[in-house]
Order: C-alpha cells, then structure tokens, then sequence
C-alpha cells in the first residue's frame, strides 16, 4: 500500500517528480497499476496463458486457421473470459494466425490450411471480468527448414534480451535497443512500424514500446507498470505492407519469413515478472 504525506502525496509521486525534473520522461499515473489491479490483470493473464497451451496441444497439420480460432472462442468461453480481439475495431475473429510471411494480424479462415513447413504465430488476447491481457507463440508445423527454425529461435531469443532489460528505474529505450542488436547480429531485421503495447486496463494503453529503439533513451521503467514485449523480426527487409482488401494483414514487403513471440511483462521493485507466455 502507498502511503501518503501530510500534502496527500505519496513517496511515488515524489520520487516521479524528482526523475521529471531531471528531464526524464515519467509516466503518467494512470498506467501504473495498483496491487488490487495487478492481481485483477494476473487472473486474466492465466487463462491466456492457458490458451495458447491449449493451442499447442491441438495445433496440427491439415487444420485450417479457422479452427484455430474455434478452439480459442470455446476455450475462452469456457474459463468465462472473452476473446479481447473479437469485434475490435472490426476485427472479424477471436484471434491472430499469421502464416509466414504474414508479419501479424492474420485472419482465420476456411480455406487456410496448415502445411509441413509452415512456421505460425497465434497471437491471444483475453478479457477476464474487465481486465486484459496478451501473448503470442510460434508454431512450426511439420517438417521445417533450418532456416526457418533459426528465424524462430532467434526471434524468441530477441524478445527474452528484451525482457532482461526491464528493470525499475530503468528506460524504455534499453529493450528495443537490445532487440535489434541481436536481430541485426543473427542477419535479420525488426519491424518498425508495429511494437508492444501497454495492457491490462484496456487493449491498448501506453506506453508504445518500440523494437528498434535507442539505448538510454525513452520513457522511465517505474514498478507497476505493464506492457507487452513483441517484437517481429524478419528474415528479409524490415518493411512491411497491408492487406487493402482485409485491412488488417501485414506482410513483408519481400514475401520473407517472419517470426514474433510476445509477453506481457510487469514491473517489480526488483525487476520483472512475465505474467503471460
């Protein structure tokens, strides 16, 4: 619990005052989440993770990406949680299944059939008694070439140096930083365009986390505060494009491989805690 001062501030607001005047760029208060939401945004985070190990026990070849999102509607129906992008924004599904060159916000459909080779990222988001949460997994499918499984390997690799440099007090700018130096180390690259996102309270909340961002720059890292890390690492170009028909779909821009995974990581006193997987 926070405790207050005589002026009703408490030593949080004193301490964010103090970086503010340093010129740091101190988040408002809004997106740092109290113990009480902190345990609220936990449950949810449990039932997503629940999910995608749902996902990874029935994904297979031969099954279409439409049943896919089947099986996240009835799972998530079934823990009494909502799927978080099922008419977001016009989103027509439950979830993302985006298929190896799509980069994310893959539609599932009918006609989209899983074949040996594929590499897949089903990304799952959930609603649980008014609190968010997200994460993403890849899958390969079949019999996959070297190449692709590195792709995999190394984008997993790229989002866990970013989780290691969350820390309180720290900027926001180390992850992106670590994320593309080691992107760029293994001969990829790390879509600009799209990153993490605070969440917990809403879908989308601040901060934006860039994958590609400079170190001991950004916002300030303060206990509490919860975001995603999800970075899209390419096998080709970084550029990406979108589907004009669906409106959601992006692409690389070079018809290459894609990969992401994505966690959605809280700030502790002493350092982090992943709450999805």
């Amino acid at each position: 619990m926070r405790t207050k001062t005589n002026s009703g501030r408490t030593p949080l607001d004193e301490k964010l005052d103090s970086f503010r005047k340093q010129g740091y760029i101190v988040p408002p208060k809004n997106i740092i989440k109290n113990e009480k939401q902190i345990e609220a945004i936990k449950k949810s985070a449990k039932i997503n993770t629940a999910i995608l190990d749902y996902i990874a026990a029935n994904i297979r070849e031969g099954m279409t990406t439409l049943e896919i999102d089947e099986l996240v509607y009835l799972f998530t129906k079934g823990q009494g949680a909502t799927p978080a992008p099922l008419n977001y924004q016009g989103f027509p599904k439950s979830v993302c299944v985006s298929v190896n060159h799509e980069v994310c916000h893959g539609i599932p459909d009918k006609d989209r059939v899983l074949k040996s080779g594929d590499i897949v990222n089903v990304d799952v988001s959930t609603i649980y008694h008014g609190y968010f949460s997200d994460a993403s997994r890849m899958f390969q499918i079949g019999e996959v070439s070297e190449e692709a499984k590195k792709l995999v390997e190394v984008a997993k690799e790229c989002m866990e140096k970013g989780i290691e440099q969350v820390k309180p007090w720290g900027l926001l700018g180390d992850i992106g930083a670590a994320i593309n130096d080691h992107a760029k180390a293994n001969g990829y690259s790390v879509v600009r365009e799209i990153g993490g996102h605070g969440v917990g309270l809403a879908f989308h909340e601040d901060p934006y986390v860039s994958h590609v961002s400079k170190a001991g720059t950004g916002m300030l890292l303060v206990p509490g505060m919860i975001f995603t890390i999800e970075p899209m690492v390419n096998m080709g170009t970084a550029r990406v494009k979108e589907d004009r028909k669906n409106g959601w779909t992006i692409y690389t821009a070079d018809g290459k491989l894609s990969a992401q995974w994505e966690s959605m990581i809280l700030v502790t006193e002493t350092g982090y805690e992943i709450l999805t997987q």
